[in-house]
């Protein structure tokens, strides 16, 4: 697939190192040297120098012959010009990168008639991940397909877990009837992943990804030994627009927020806007400011400033102070891949949350969602079936599906399932595959 990403900061190269992993055709255009030298030096792709809003700098890069057009400048403005330009010489799918979310919202414009047939605000999409982790609290990372019909969960076996040393097929027969499956493992201390069989051993401290139904996260709950407890006092750090859509969606879903902003300007501007928030001045890095707002009392602790080490400073502080849940934005994909390793539950990534997203313009088949497991190496991917789909021709136990993949739900009638072997797979469903790098290829060819 021939890709034009116009953008080559942060999520723009982040993008371009990961689409030229897949073999892509990556053209890079962007008006700032260094950061076209660098990605010149470290990846396999092709460079243009120049505005993304000219026409004759497009017409370079071929924008003809190119399948998706994807503009990630730092400009809102700019993003949709590119993108609407892009669409009118010639490019078959257009993405925006925005930074105002009233754009999501909105329902007045179409901004498919301009030509831009997909709007991505890495913001919104960090702040909406923030919500479901603080929802699903307990577990270390969650991905919901159709609004919730299927939701993928992730904890880290303790010794209390009753399913600690029985395979997967002993644990499907002590716990029949239950609505969630495990796709993929991670094994304390391993950087592999593990696409689970029946005779896959669970072992203490091992990272299991489930996929579950309706009701599945509180059978999880039960039986991971966890004890599950109400979060209703949440404590920000940071008003950036992260912390401040954060904070207005948490309040709106009546949790008890209080937000902590360094910058004077800042923090009256989040106060004026978030009226049921209590917005604070002052530094989140001084302990003693957040022992005198009670951290000890907060459920959750979020930081989100735009500096990853402070993130991460800050929530192994409020770790350190008893808070039951700390999520902390980085932007280092180096840190990133720590994860639990330095006692913070969840690090979120605005960059692979919005190649996420961008990821299933690239897949073949009707893919409807896609998510890369955080600090495996698995995707999560959510097909549409039609009536090509090969996928539809025996039951799953029948299907000569790759060994490194698994089926883990189905959607059926707005109905999530946890299909087992004897399942027939029908035209209309909805299919979640989790699957490893190298069995993308032969999963695809049963969806197309």
């Amino acid at each position: 697939m021939k890709i034009i990403i116009a953008g080559a900061g942060e999520v723009g190269f982040h993008l371009a190192k990961l689409l030229s992993y897949e073999s892509q055709e990556i053209t890079l255009i962007d008006t700032n040297k260094n950061s076209l030298a660098y990605a010149n030096d470290h990846l396999d792709i092709r460079v243009i120098k120049g505005d993304v809003t000219s026409i004759a700098i497009l017409n370079e890069a071929r924008i003809n012959t190119s399948e998706l057009f994807i503009a990630v400048t730092s400009s809102e403005t700019t993003n949709i010009t590119a993108c609407v330009l892009a669409k009118e010489l010639g490019a078959k799918q257009t993405i925006a990168r925005i930074s105002n979310s009233e754009f999501l919202d909105q329902t007045e414009v179409g901004f498919t008639k301009f030509g831009i047939d997909e709007l991505i605000s890495p913001e919104t999409l960090a702040a909406a991940e923030i919500e479901l982790l603080l929802n699903q609290y307990g577990f270390n990372d969650t991905y919901e397909f159709e609004d919730g019909k299927l939701t993928m969960l992730s904890l880290r076996l303790s010794r209390t877990a009753s399913f600690v040393g029985k395979t997967v097929r002993e644990a499907a027969q002590v716990f029949p009837e239950l609505h969630f499956v495990p796709i993929a493992i991670q094994r304390f201390g391993t950087q592999y992943t593990i696409i689970p069989r029946g005779d896959t051993e669970f072992k203490e401290g091992d990272k299991v990804v489930f996929m579950t139904s309706k009701g599945g996260d509180e059978e999880l709950f039960e039986l991971s030994g966890k004890v599950k407890t109400e979060l209703k006092n949440i404590m920000i750090l940071g008003g950036s627009k992260i912390g401040y859509k954060t904070a207005r969606d948490l309040c709106e879903s009546k949790f008890k927020v209080k937000l902590i902003e360094s910058d004077k300007e800042v923090a009256f501007e989040c106060a004026d806007d978030l009226p049921n928030a209590l917005v604070i001045n002052g530094d989140g890095r001084n302990v003693e400011l957040l022992e005198e707002e009670n951290i000890t009392e907060m459920d959750a602790f979020i930081s989100v400033t735009g500096n990853s080490e402070t993130n991460i400073m800050s929530c192994l502080v409020a770790k350190s102070k008893g808070v039951k849940k700390t999520i902390a934005l980085v932007e280092n994909m180096d840190y990133y891949q720590l994860s639990q390793s330095i006692g913070i539950d969840t690090l979120i990534n605005k960059k692979l949350l919005a190649a996420n997203n961008i990821f299933r313009y690239i897949r073949r088949g009707e893919v409807l969602a896609m998510t890369k497991l955080s600090n495996m190496n698995a995707e999560l991917l959510e097909f549409e079936v039609t009536s090509k789909s090969k996928i539809t021709q025996k039951v799953i136990k029948e299907l000569d599906f790759p060994r490194s993949a698994i089926i883990g739900g189905v959607i059926r009638n707005d109905i999530g399932i946890i299909p087992l072997g004897d399942f027939q797979i029908e035209v209309g469903d909805k299919v979640v595959v989790c699957c490893l790098p190298r069995s993308i290829t032969k999963v695809e060819r049963f969806f197309f």
